[in-house]
């Protein structure tokens, strides 16, 4: 009944244990046997006398016993080994008591987990099993020399003691997740390591079904901390690069973001009061709060609103070595004074920071202020790793910021040029004059905005306001050529020059000079009458109408004739208007910044400003001014210039 079976059969009886029976495959397995002899001649092998103890074994004891063997049919080719494993079991045959062997090959079997032993131990993984129960056994080892501590034989909270904090109820969660559907567990976490830091580590676990239920799970777990590192470090880089504020307020407030919550709990940017480096020995230089960001969950961040602290000798130490340094604080405990505003240091004992850290932030060259990063709650403090990246992450946002210090340094140039031309009106006998000049609000923006008032040598006042197209350095430029070529050509026409005339004089010798590519502007000139009444002549070259204010009655625009604004047609004619103004009414000239939003059409700007104008009528000059000023939305250069006659004749 033996003979076809794939298993190796033999059958041994007697006292001496004699071989009576063997199939083929027992021939191919252990190679051919004399039958009819006992035990001991049949198998002479050099490791024979194992099986013969077997034999021994099971005939005094008349139990069965299984057996895990190897054999070699060339004993010097190692490769030809053929692994068995056999079983001994009593039986009673026709020559009486005797003993049947079983055996099966499980050559390939063997081989196959040599390979995988092999492997295992040839790659960076921990192997581990868990158990329904939630009982691990570490097969491949690897924690002890991460973690520092043994082994811990349970998924309890023993073990996820060693786990990040903030990692350990997502790393519950994908469990539950994962054992729930019987699916493929997969995660990422971190393990505090036994130098105190936390490492990444990524695990894949993967179910074994014993009769269609799941007994354990087979899991691989790799520390992942370089590459992690890594992908982190680039992303990060790439996000900073692409910052693109207009301001360093709107640039530090998109860099903060960029590190919170990824390094740190909370990040604060102050800037110093001297752009100067190294800072004066004696001057009481202040540092200022401009951007900020906290993670999810912590209290929100005080509101910015300018606070400052006064560099103390502890930063000036850590600005001149230019290197992060990490303060230790203890949970709800005082924070070092004068390292940060006292708003924040509120804040920090508040959300429970547990460590602060003072950045400098250098570009190049200069010292621009520092970042207050801090750790909060069940944070770790961070480790050099972590600082480093911080600083490696904020100093890589210099680019970004140098184009912005650029701008504000181009901005403040074209500021200057324009202040510079924008002068203090002269005192006129019979009235009083006030101007206001406001730059938008965006900082990388500067206009084309003017205005100007001087006398020529018979009294006669002269106003003028223009703006020229564009909100850059050429702009700046531009206006202050239109502005003195205008003085200059006013002057020499003298006082029977009419406005149309000398703004066509402009037009012509702009367009010849290619001074601006568009300009708009108003031109008055104002001549005092023996009974205290005023002469306005103007001409309008495309710039919002003037606006009379009297002294009672209705508030109006003194729309008339608009001709094409300037560097347009220079050929074509343009017109003078004539209006008087009495003692105690004000003119108004002002730019289109004053009146024209996105969202509203300027017929609204010229109304809420004729309205604004006559609830005020009454203040002073630089009083109504700052009023009106107001109704800007600031997104353009305003300028205004007003004329007020005196009350009395």
């Amino acid at each position: 009944m033996f003979d076809r079976t794939v298993a190796a059969v033999a059958v041994l009886a007697g006292p001496e244990d004699r071989l009576i029976y063997t199939n083929a495959a027992f021939t191919r397995l252990f190679g051919a046997r004399r039958t009819g002899v006992p035990a001991r001649v049949a198998f002479p092998d050099a490791d024979g006398h194992r099986f013969l103890g077997v034999l021994d074994s099971v005939r005094g004891t008349g139990r069965g016993r299984q057996v895990v063997g190897e054999r070699r049919t060339d004993p010097g080719a190692a490769g030809q080994a053929r692994h068995f494993v056999y079983s001994c079991s009593p039986v009673t045959t026709a020559e009486g008591p005797g003993i049947l062997v079983l055996a099966m090959d499980t050559t390939a079997e063997a081989r196959t987990l040599q390979r995988y032993e092999a492997l295992v131990s040839a790659v960076s993984h921990m192997v581990w099993v868990r158990g329904a129960d939630g009982s691990m056994e570490e097969i491949v080892p690897g924690w002890e020399r991460l973690t520092g501590a043994p082994w811990h034989p349970r998924a309890d909270e023993g073990w996820y003691a060693r786990i990040h904090p903030r990692d350990r109820e997502p790393l519950r969660e994908a469990w539950r997740r994962a054992a729930g559907s019987g699916g493929v567990f997969e995660a990422a976490f971190r393990v505090r390591a036994a130098d105190g830091s936390y490492r990444h580590l990524a695990t894949r676990s993967v179910p074994v079904l014993r009769d269609g239920r799941i007994t354990e799970w087979v899991a691989a777990t790799a520390d992942v901390e370089d590459a992690w590192g890594t992908r982190l470090r680039e992303r990060l880089l790439a996000q900073v690069a692409a910052v693109s504020g207009a301001s360093l307020h709107e640039a530090f407030a998109e860099v903060v973001k960029v590190v919170v919550p990824e390094l740190t709990d909370a990040c604060l940017i102050l800037l110093l009061s001297h752009d100067e480096w190294p800072l004066p020995a004696h001057a009481g230089v202040t540092a200022r709060r401009i951007a900020s960001a906290t993670r999810p969950g912590l209290p929100a961040p005080p509101a910015l609103r300018g606070q400052r602290v006064a560099v103390t000798p502890a930063v000036r130490e850590v600005l001149d070595r230019r290197t992060p340094v990490t303060f230790p604080l203890e949970a709800g405990g005082p924070v070092p004074p004068g390292l940060i505003p006292t708003v924040s240091e509120r804040w920090l004992i508040a959300s429970g920071a547990t460590s602060l850290t003072l950045i400098p932030l250098i570009v190049d060259d200069l010292v621009l202020g520092y970042a207050a990063t801090s750790s909060n709650g069940d944070t770790p403090v961070p480790g050099p790793a972590e600082t480093e990246l911080l600083r490696e992450v904020l100093h890589h946002a210099q680019r970004p910021i140098r184009m912005v210090l650029d701008l504000q340094r181009a901005r403040r140039t074209a500021l200057s040029l324009q202040r510079a031309h924008l002068t203090e009106p002269p005192p006129v006998r019979g009235g009083a004059l006030a101007a206001r000049y406001q730059p938008a609000s965006p900082s990388g923006e500067i206009g084309g905005d003017w205005y100007d008032a001087f006398t020529l040598p018979d009294g006669t006042l002269v106003l003028d306001i223009g703006d020229v197209a564009g909100h850059d350095l050429t702009a700046a430029t531009a206006m202050g050529q239109m502005r003195s070529m205008l003085r200059a050509l006013a002057y020499a026409g003298g006082p029977e020059a009419m406005p149309d005339s000398v703004l066509a004089r402009l037009d012509q010798v702009s367009a010849g000079l290619d001074t601006a590519p568009l300009a708009t502007a108003l031109l008055t000139a104002l001549r005092r009458r023996a009974d205290g009444t005023w002469l306005l002549t103007w001409s309008n070259a495309g710039h919002p109408p003037p606006l009379v204010v009297p002294a009672h009655g209705a508030v109006r625009h003194l729309f008339g004739a608009v001709d094409p604004p300037l560097c347009v047609a220079p050929d074509l004619p343009r017109t003078t208007r004539a209006h008087v103004l009495r003692p105690g009414d004000t003119l108004l000239l002002y730019t289109d910044g004053l009146i024209e939003t996105p969202s509203a059409p300027i017929d609204e700007g010229l109304r809420r400003l004729v309205a604004e104008a006559a609830r005020c009528r009454g203040r002073p000059l630089p009083d109504l001014l700052r009023v009106l000023q107001d109704l800007s939305d600031h997104r353009d250069d305003t300028a205004m210039l007003a004329f007020r006659l005196d009350d009395a004749p």
